[in-house]
């Protein structure tokens, strides 16, 4: 039976596979400061991820997988040490990331819908509907400008 004094440590390979962001990224994440320095081993020097450390981890890599970018992360990861002062700036970090997702879904919808107009296009080529095959080729055109307004943003 273990010691309720003693608490679990993991390899840099163990937290990876944990919170499945790279090593590489684990590293990259502690030399700029997106996370704190890393506890290391008494004889090895090893990195030695904490269940705390890990908590955290899984906090940034959703982050990450949200599009947000390193220095958004960054003070994400500042802000929260100040516990409840910090919920204005929380707030707006993650409200700003929630519009940039927003803009992206348009873009993606407004690209599918594109995609869809140019199946029927060739639809309808191939059944000889040239009339819908003009409409839907003005409306592909139509969408396209939307698509570019879009980038543009």
């Amino acid at each position: 039976m273990s010691s309720p004094n003693i608490r679990p440590t993991y390899s840099i390979k163990e937290a990876s596979a944990l919170s499945g962001l790279p090593a590489s990224t684990l590293r990259y994440y502690e030399s700029i400061g997106v996370i704190a320095p890393i506890g290391r081993g008494a004889s090895s020097r090893h990195r030695v991820y904490t269940e705390e450390d890990l908590d955290l981890l899984t906090w940034v890599a959703c982050l990450s997988a949200t599009g947000m970018s390193v220095g958004d992360m960054r003070r994400y990861v500042e802000n929260g040490a100040l516990g409840p002062a910090a919920a204005p700036g929380q707030i707006e970090l993650l409200e700003a990331q929630q519009e940039q997702l927003a803009l992206e879904a348009k873009s993606i919808a407004l690209r599918r819908r594109y995609v869809g107009l140019k199946i029927e296009y060739w639809r309808a080529v191939q059944a000889g509907d040239d009339a819908r095959a003009m409409q839907l080729s003005d409306e592909a055109r139509a969408l396209a400008e939307d698509l570019k307004k879009t980038k543009e943003q």
